[in-house]
């Protein structure tokens, strides 16, 4: 029986692609390097906030990373947050899903993930949220998804995933859980929607209250 929903934030909760691009432009041109391309967007997208640093200076190797991880810890997320774009069904979703299960978030947002509910109004769905800097090892590794469970106590069989990208298969795939795929087709995974209205129609939801 299902017990637990687990979802990714970005591309899935928000739409966060131009939160993101001005927030790591910013750190760009703060140092006088032009901005990221587009393949680079799609790393920051998916990756710990760590990673997206590392990778989109790599072509710098004069820059010492050190100092950008500096500057990064001065610069505040707060003016981005206006970027950022709800799913215009998720709070409906929240609060049909949050009476028959439990509700978590597996994100490789670090500090920023409590101001963007509290903005939001979104903290009291969720039991459980692990970030990037609660874990040892950020998404794709299975941690945070481990921790999830053990916090809840259940079983993978008991838990689905809603997530959007490539580490989120990775992710729920190391730990045996089932993924329903957010807007992307064509990603590996059990089930597609494209939509949160969607949801609570697919089998395993329809199967729970038969």
């Amino acid at each position: 029986m299902l017990k637990l929903i687990v979802l990714d934030c970005d591309g899935v909760m928000f739409d966060s692609r131009k939160a993101n691009i001005a927030y790591y432009n910013d750190l760009l041109a703060a140092f006088g390097f032009p901005e990221m391309r587009d393949d680079e967007l799609e790393f920051v997208h998916m990756q710990s906030v760590t990673n997206s640093v590392k990778h989109i200076f790599r072509h710098y190797p004069q820059q010492d990373i050190n100092e950008v991880f500096r500057r990064r810890k001065t610069l505040t997320y707060a003016p981005y947050l206006q970027h950022m774009k709800i799913e215009p069904d998720l709070v409906d979703f929240l609060k049909s899903a949050q009476t028959r299960y439990r509700l978590a978030i597996s994100t490789n947002r670090t500090t920023t993930m409590g101001p963007l509910l509290e903005q939001y109004q979104l903290g009291s769905y969720f039991a459980k949220v692990v970030t990037a800097s609660d874990v040892q090892n950020p998404k794709p590794a299975p941690d945070a998804l481990r921790e999830i469970l053990s916090f809840f106590d259940c079983r993978a069989s008991e838990t689905i995933y809603i997530g959007d990208s490539i580490v989120d298969r990775q992710h729920t795939k190391a730990c045996g859980v089932p993924l329903i795929a957010f807007k992307n087709k064509h990603l590996d995974a059990e089930y597609y929607v494209d939509s949160f209205a969607e949801v609570l129609q697919l089998e395993p939801f329809r199967e729970e209250l038969e």
